[in-house]
């Protein structure tokens, strides 16, 4: 190394010199083993001898991993060949007396082929037998789930189905008491005992329990009842009552309909609604309405040969003449046609109302205006000669002719309203297959009696068919198979206010919309489950003469005046501000837990700007948990003018969308009051974003590579019953027909008004429940949804937890709302309720549940509520009457049907 080190001082020169005379160490090779030479035998051995331990350094040894029995292998050892390359090189050996370390024995049985081959051929049989086994066992788990054999686990019940049904809906009207003195059963504040601690029942009980005689029970007097349009609280009826020419429901204008009446105070103990609030929407909450009070004036209560249904002659019927005291009964027989009583109505005062628009050439439909309008004679609401008044619609001219002096009074009023009032159209949905029984007629009458007639024509009642089958039912290519089917399926008192429409109607009117098939391919997107809306759209565009559209259902029931619910619903949400808006409507008003509506604007604000905890954040405080930067920004931003899909190509007509005047701060809750509202529902608003509601996302034809997904902001309410503007309906249609954009018909018009920022409000009427809900836990179940909303988590009522809401007065498929409406009618309910139950007093029953009612309390009477669904009520009805002559002239027997059957 020195020499090499000094090379670096000579002459370059002589470098290959020195190159030549350094000299690499010789590799001299080992001589081979011959075949009788020890050697070999230790290399061909399985174990290393002696010998060659004693050549080999201890290293070595411990890092040979050799395989034994491989010939001539443990020579290419790297171990090997440092031992032989050392001692080649010269290196020292190892003293011959060194202790010898012992040699490493490895050994690696391999089992006889055959073996080998009996146990794959085992295992692959295992398999085959097992896979096999598993078949055969999914056929026979198969089988007995067909045929109902199956043992399954007990479902466990939802926390709310342990909690005590309420009983003092099911009081009658003896026990009437005011409102301001009623104890209700439920909700029952902290403070307060159980209900009717104290009562008077259960001191009876109680003396009965210890051998004391107990006093009997003392229904009281039946209180008589009144007329609603005098109720202090009609104010709109009243009001309107002054400034119409009264309508009637014949031609020679001498039959009258009845006006319906209604009890003060409550039923001893009825509950008060959970939700919702009377005294906000300025209902009436003081009084309640028993049926024939409320269904006499239409037919109920007296037979068929009178001129009635038929219905409602069984049961306690104390005081239910006091219907026919000022008015007499109406004679249903009489070819009644509800289209000519609601023209005649409209055009006795159509001075009241703006100039309506029409199309030229209106295709098949109930229109409002005569093509032929006749002179018609009129009189004032005090019975006086007003003038008459004739205009054309189509010329947009008034000839009035006077038949007298008129008043200056009449003058005066006339002036005041003309012109002055938009009109609306409620069109109810039918289908040509319904069946129609006595209470779907009496209720229908109901609707158009209180909101056409006794509005002066402000409301026209119509009903959309839809036609199931048109193939059998060609409606579109005959005239004549279009009145066929319309005399078919709708008795004849309304056929005049019908029209149809059909599913391949809407596939031509609303072609290339991209079906997403969100309930499989027997539900298109224009039947009449995923595209109702269509028919809605058409008929609007068809109608220009309304400014408004209620699209109500025939499985809708009111137990109050249809004119008092809807003109205090318009008039309510038209004095809401904006601000703050969509936050209300996404959540449901427990009056009980969030105090006054003031309280409740201000919560849900506080809510919005800083967040509730849910279950994306519930762990953001915890130490060293993970966090989620999008999930730990827990507030949200309130939703103040259109709110515009991510995509500016998904934007349709927003030159004329409403623009906030202000910034949302600025704003003093100005904004919006003294609005019509665009869009007003019975349920809340919430977003379907995140929720399992499984129609959430429903929604086609916008940009699907928007960084979300393509889904667009958007809003749904559950149960279509609305009232929509025309320009919120006709943006609807336009995006529907020339953008190909649509949604769920639940979801349409609210993703509609949120988009281009139309006014939509949820209206907060007075719902109640079966059961006796602690009122805390309520509010958390339907308003835990994201920050304190309905919606928007998948925490929503909306979707997998809406069992929670089968026990309210309004839901899509509530069980309650069927089970009280029946109860009221009159009817038995599992077994409960009944003539029998309003009549007789049990005192063998203790009034802690619903089956142990005493009873004897008379019939149910209930406050103006809002029910739904109400479906298939049959009522039991007289038979007809079968006449045989006899000596003494005309005899008769009447077979009536069993209500207890």
């Amino acid at each position: 190394m020195v020499t090499v080190m000094g090379l670096s001082s000579l002459n370059p020169l002589r470098w290959r010199e020195v190159r030549r005379s350094q000299q690499l160490p010789v590799y001299k090779e080992l001589p081979s083993p011959t075949v009788h030479s020890p050697t070999k035998e230790r290399y061909s051995d399985d174990e290393y001898s002696s010998d060659e331990d004693e050549n080999s350094d201890d290293e070595a040894t411990d890092y040979s991993s050799s395989p034994p029995n491989s010939r001539g292998s443990s020579r290419q050892t790297s171990t090997s060949m440092s031992s032989a390359s050392a001692a080649i090189l010269g290196q020292p050996k190892k003293a011959k007396n060194a202790p010898r370390r012992p040699a490493v024995r490895r050994y690696l049985y391999r089992l006889p082929n055959r073996v080998i081959r009996y146990l794959c051929i085992g295992m692959i049989s295992t398999i085959i037998i097992f896979i096999f086994g598993l078949v055969r066992a999914s056929q026979i788990e198969n089988k007995r789930i067909a045929e109902g054999k199956v043992d399954r686990k007990p479902v466990v019940a939802p926390p709310w189905e342990s909690f005590e049904f309420l009983t003092r809906y099911y009081g009658g009207i003896r026990t009437l008491v005011p409102f301001d003195r009623n104890i209700p059963q439920y909700p029952r504040l902290q403070d307060e005992g159980p209900y009717n601690a104290t009562g008077k029942s259960q001191a009876r009980a109680s003396k009965r329990a210890s051998g004391e005689e107990a006093p009997p029970f003392e229904p009281r007097e039946l209180p008589p009842s009144k007329v609603f349009a005098e109720y202090p609280g009609a104010n709109a009826l009243r009001s309107t009552k002054t400034q119409i020419h009264e309508c009637f429901l014949d031609e020679q204008r001498t039959v009258r309909i009845p006006p319906i009446r209604y009890f003060d105070g409550r039923p001893d103990g009825f509950p008060d609604n959970i939700l919702g609030s009377y005294e906000l929407l300025s209902l009436p909450e003081d009084i309640c309405f028993d049926r024939y009070g409320r269904y006499g004036p239409y037919g109920y209560g007296y037979s068929v040969r009178t001129g009635g249904l038929g219905v409602g002659e069984h049961g306690e019927d104390g005081g239910s003449e006091a219907v026919w005291d000022s008015v007499k009964k109406v004679d249903w027989r009489n070819n009644v046609n509800w289209a000519e009583a609601q023209r005649r109505c409209y055009n006795a005062n159509i001075e009241r109302f703006k100039p309506a628009a029409q199309r030229d050439t209106p295709p098949t439909g109930f229109y409002i205006h005569d093509p032929t309008p006749k002179k018609l004679e009129t009189i004032d609401a005090r019975g006086e000669d007003a003038p008459q008044v004739v205009k054309s619609v189509r010329s947009g001219k008034s000839d009035a002719t006077t038949s007298g002096q008129q008043s200056s009074k009449a003058n005066k009023t006339a002036s005041k309203t003309a012109g002055d009032l938009p009109r609306t159209a409620v069109v109810l949905r039918c289908w040509d297959e319904f069946f129609w029984a006595e209470e779907d007629v009496m209720n229908l009458r109901a609707l158009i009696a209180e909101l056409s007639l006794a509005s002066g024509g402000r409301y026209d009642v119509h009903l959309l068919v839809q036609v199931k089958n048109d193939a059998a039912h060609p409606v579109w290519a005959d005239d004549e198979a279009y009145r066929s089917r319309i005399k078919e399926a709708i008795p004849e008192e309304f056929q005049g206010m019908a029209t149809l429409w059909t599913e391949t109607q809407m596939l031509a009117l609303y072609q290339g919309i991209h079906d997403l098939f969100a309930r499989g391919p027997d539900l298109p997107v224009h039947g009449s489950y995923r595209g109702l809306q269509m028919a809605m759209q058409h008929f609007a565009y068809n109608h220009p003469e309304y400014e408004y559209f209620w699209q109500w259902e025939m499985d809708i029931r009111y137990t109050g005046h249809y004119y008092d619910l809807f003109t205090k619903l318009e008039n309510w949400s038209r004095e809401q501000p904006r601000k703050g808006l969509w936050e209300r409507n996404a959540r449901f008003y427990v009056p009980y837990v969030h105090g006054s509506w003031e309280d409740f604007k201000q919560m849900s604000r506080v809510q919005t700007e800083h967040g509730t905890p849910g279950p994306d954040n519930i762990w953001e405080k915890i130490p060293g948990a993970k966090k989620d930067p999008v999930q730990a920004q827990k507030g949200e931003e309130s939703i103040w003018g259109p709110k515009r899909p991510l995509s500016e190509s998904d934007w349709f007509e927003i030159d004329n969308d409403p623009q906030p005047p202000t910034t949302y701060e600025r704003d003093k809750y100005v904004w919006g009051v003294g609005e019509e509202a665009d869009l007003i529902t019975f349920s809340p608003i919430f977003n379907p974003e995140g929720t399992t509601w499984g129609l959430a996302d429903d929604i086609t034809g916008y940009n699907n590579t928007a960084p979300d997904g393509g889904k667009p902001p958007r809003r749904a309410q559950i149960i279509t019953a609305s009232r929509m503007s025309r320009k919120l309906l006709m943006q609807m249609h336009r995006e529907t027909a020339f953008k190909k954009h649509h949604a769920f018909p639940e979801m349409w018009p609210a993703t509609v008004a949120l988009q281009h920022g139309y006014k939509a409000v949820y209206a907060p009427h007075p719902v109640f429940v079966d059961r006796e809900w602690p009122t805390d836990y309520m509010a958390r179940v339907l308003n835990g949804g994201k920050n304190g909303a309905s919606g928007g988590a998948r925490t929503s009522v909306f979707g997998d937890r809406e069992h929670n809401m089968l026990g309210l007065t309004w839901f899509y498929n509530a069980g309650f709302s069927g089970n009280l409406y029946r109860r009221w009618v009159g009817l038995k309910v599992n077994n409960d309720g009944g003539e029998q139950f309003e009549l007789y007093r049990d005192e063998t029953m203790d009034d802690m549940s619903v089956p142990t009612m005493k009873g004897g309390e008379g019939r149910m009477c209930l406050p103006p509520m809002l029910l739904h669904p109400i479906k298939a009520v049959e009522i039991p009805v007289e038979e007809q009457q079968k006449f045989a002559v006899g000596e003494g002239g005309i005899e008769g027997e009447t077979v009536e049907s069993d209500p207890s059957a």
